[in-house]
């Protein structure tokens, strides 16, 4: 699947970058029988509508043309979300500073996730201050990190 995430990406990346906004990720997945492509935008300022409904409408015939896919699926376009996943270093170098929720393989300190603010990222190391503390994670250990809404 992921060969045709890649091809995908490539499609819409420059697509998306002409309307002014960002290409966040791009997930093929079957779900409950049926196929689904979502492709998750962003730009400064929040997602809305119109701008799903541009970047659907200008990649819609693109697929078609190209037909990286070649079964039947849904096409999805949405906003990243406010509590999206962080997967490259860019990412992480985007929301220094923000609150993160990082999930483990196996728990640590006897909890599966720990929550705080983004310190660093440097490869695969996720570094958070949480109570007053700084805690580095390593690759190895983090399953998951995602941007926390403050509350």
């Amino acid at each position: 699947m992921s060969k045709i995430t890649d091809k995908v990406t490539q499609l819409s990346e420059p697509v998306i970058s002409q309307l002014g906004l960002i290409l966040w990720d791009v997930q093929f997945v079957k779900e409950a029988g049926g196929h689904y492509l979502r492709i998750y935008i962003d730009k400064p300022g929040g997602v809305g509508i119109s701008d799903c409904e541009a970047v659907s409408r200008a990649l819609d015939p693109l697929l078609d043309e190209h037909d990286p896919i070649p079964m039947s699926y849904t096409f999805e376009v949405s906003s990243a979300g406010a509590e999206r996943e962080l997967k490259c270093p860019s990412d992480f170098e985007m929301f220094i500073g923000e609150l993160v929720e990082v999930k483990f393989y196996q728990p640590i300190n006897g909890s599966k996730t720990a929550v705080g603010n983004l310190v660093a990222y440097e490869d695969g190391a996720v570094t958070i201050e949480q109570n007053g503390e700084t805690r580095k994670y390593e690759k190895s250990q983090v399953a998951q990190t995602r941007l926390r809404m403050k509350i």
